[in-house]
């Protein structure tokens, strides 16, 4: 691998092979320098680390690493009615953190509470009676956005109505 200058442009220039790192932009790279090792081990040990249970309930959000303002906090997504169980389990998993880590990682645990209804759309019945001509409801059929062809939809019901 040589490093070449370029005097022109005021940067240095790899010929050969690289490394991973040297291939990462810039802003990637103060992420993992900052948080990103510990983030990155929560996410993928996370199963290990809080257990089956809970693990089907919370997922790791978001690692604040610690500063002169405030000691380092990890944000956890909670299903919406299961914050009282992780409430009681606070303790129980910044130890099974710090001692996966070797080192007190998390001093502190934040838990933020998400609705776990998954929206389904139920399919388009063509017997119903629609306002629209055919050739409108073959272009709101063709439309591959389920939103959208349903606000469609209901649109022409109200027109129905009216």
């Amino acid at each position: 691998m040589q490093f070449k200058n370029n005097t022109k442009q005021g940067f240095k220039t790899i010929q050969g092979l690289r490394s991973f790192k040297d291939t990462l932009p810039k802003n990637i790279k103060k992420i993992i320098k900052k948080k990103g090792h510990i983030f990155s081990e929560t996410l993928n040990n996370w199963k290990y680390i809080v257990g089956n249970e809970i693990f089907q309930i919370c997922y790791p959000k978001l690692f604040k690493n610690s500063n002169r303002f405030g000691v380092s906090t990890l944000h956890v997504m909670v299903k919406r009615g299961h914050e009282i169980d992780l409430e009681y389990s606070k303790k129980e998993i910044m130890d099974k953190m710090n001692s996966f880590f070797g080192y007190a990682v998390v001093e502190k645990l934040k838990f933020i509470s998400f609705d776990d209804t998954q929206t389904n759309f139920k399919k388009i019945d063509e017997n119903e009676n629609h306002v629209t001509n055919s050739k409108y409801t073959d272009r709101i059929n063709d439309i591959k956005n389920d939103k959208i062809k349903k606000s469609l939809l209901e649109l022409t019901k109200l027109f129905k109505q009216r």
